[in-house]
This record gives structure tokens, C-alpha cells and sequence, in this order.
């Protein structure tokens, strides 16, 4: 049997593009329940990933739940592409395109000063579409509902930010970071800097600590895994992707 009840178990998820991170964690308490039987299975993720986003999710089991911070505390590396010339409030494709800025003047040698610029502790503000709380209330509820909402900054540590490819105006990127930070908002800060605009294209999570998206399963495999007969399919269509941007 998959689940081990006295130690419990983590499962390196390769989360698939439109899945919330409860999605994956809902759809995996399922099988559990259906694998032991049991009712109650203790089971959550440790670090949220945005819907749009794909890669690395841990998700702890039984009595590693207890060790879900320690595994939120670790640096993280992402890597996708950041689109200039344009911003959406999300600052990634939840939402549609509200601005668009030139972006022709931008050179090679500018995007790499810009990127090393980032370098260190810096202070940035949390997106108003994420799960940051508001006086107690998570910041896209308050978007969504087209409500101003006064988030604080905060202060994050940015250890590498190589930039892999440019093709104007997108612009590949790895970044590796403290926890908490936002690569949408680095996307708009990144923009602003280049005196443009700038939006997460595509963005995916490929290391938290040492853990690598390299021995991560598709939760199809993990499905399998834990009820070997499973033969099901998931299809599953985002309410976060913008109808625009299908």
C-alpha cells in the first residue's frame, strides 16, 4: 500500500498548467481514501503554485503534514518567460491585457542590467490577484470582487536571475529565490525598469531546496501509484484562464 500510516509519506507532484494547488490535493485525498478505505486522511501542500503556473508541488501525507513548513522554508527556482510591452492586473494571463507600452528600445544589454539589478534583498508587493491575507481575507477575493485593497511590501532574497533567451518581446528567465517571493511581480517590476510593461508568460517551478522537478510524478502516476487498477482520465479546465488569452 502506498500510504504509510506511521510515518506518512511526501509526493514531488509535476503540477499540470490550470490545476489550483487544492485541485491537486483534492484529487489525491480521493485516491487515498479510496485506496485505505479510510474517511479522514490528513493531506495538504507545502507552498502554494498559481494555477497558470506548472512544476514542482510538495504534498505531504499523514505525519509528514507536521513538516510542511520546513519544506515551505526553502529556496525555490523557477524558470518561464516574462512578455514586455504589455500589463494585465494579474500580472500573468489570468487576466487580459489593460496597457500596452513600446518596447522596440530595449536591448540585450539593458534586459541583463535590469535582471542583475534584482540581485540581493529587495522589497517588492505582492500581486492583488494572490493568496496573500488581508485582514484576514486572501488579497484575489478582493480583486475579483473589483475592490481596492492596500497590500503591504515585503522583503525577499533574489539569488540568481539568469536570463536564458531573448526573442522580443519575450524574454526567458530562471530565477532562484527566498520563499514568499512573487515572480508576477518581478515580471511587472522588470517591465517598469525597462520603461515598459511586463507579464508572466509562462512560468514553471522546478526546485524547492534539493528537491527537483526532474523526480517529480504527474498526478496520473501518482493516481496509478496509489490504486494500482486506476484507469481513469482528468480533464479539468481552468476558471482562471483568461477566454482571450485560450
Amino acid at each position: 500500500m502506498f500510504y504509510n500510516p506511521d510515518e506518512g509519506n511526501i509526493m514531488l507532484v509535476d503540477k499540470p498548467y490550470g490545476f489550483t494547488s487544492f485541485d491537486v490535493v483534492g484529487f489525491l485525498r480521493k485516491q487515498l481514501r479510496i485506496s485505505t478505505g479510510l474517511k479522514k486522511i490528513k493531506i495538504g501542500h507545502a507552498g502554494t503554485l498559481d494555477p497558470l503556473a506548472t512544476g514542482l508541488l510538495i504534498v505531504c501525507v499523514g505525519k509528514m503534514t507536521k513538516q510542511a513548513q520546513v519544506f515551505q522554508d526553502l529556496d525555490k527556482e523557477y524558470t518561464g518567460i516574462i512578455t514586455l510591452g504589455a500589463t494585465t492586473p494579474s500580472f500573468d494571463l489570468e487576466t487580459e491585457i489593460d496597457k500596452t507600452y513600446p518596447y522596440e528600445h530595449i536591448t540585450p544589454e539593458q534586459i541583463d542590467n535590469v535582471a542583475k539589478s534584482f540581485i540581493g534583498t529587495i522589497k517588492q508587493t505582492p500581486p492583488i490577484y494572490s493568496a496573500v491575507k488581508v485582514d484576514g481575507v486572501r488579497a484575489y477575493k478582493f480583486a475579483r470582487n473589483k475592490e481596492e485593497v492596500d497590500i503591504k511590501y515585503r522583503e525577499v532574497n533574489i539569488s540568481a536571475f539568469d536570463i536564458t533567451e531573448v526573442n522580443l518581446p519575450d524574454v526567458h528567465f530562471r530565477i532562484s529565490c527566498s520563499k514568499g517571493t512573487y515572480i508576477r511581480s518581478i515580471a511587472n517590476d522588470f517591465g517598469t525598469k525597462l520603461v515598459s510593461g511586463g507579464y508572466v508568460k509562462s512560468l514553471r517551478r522546478t526546485k524547492i531546496g534539493n528537491y527537483d522537478v526532474k523526480d517529480a510524478k504527474t498526478i496520473e502516476e501518482y493516481a496509478k501509484l496509489i490504486n494500482p487498477d486506476w484507469s481513469g482520465s482528468i480533464r479539468f479546465k481552468s476558471k482562471f484562464i483568461s477566454k482571450k488569452n485560450n
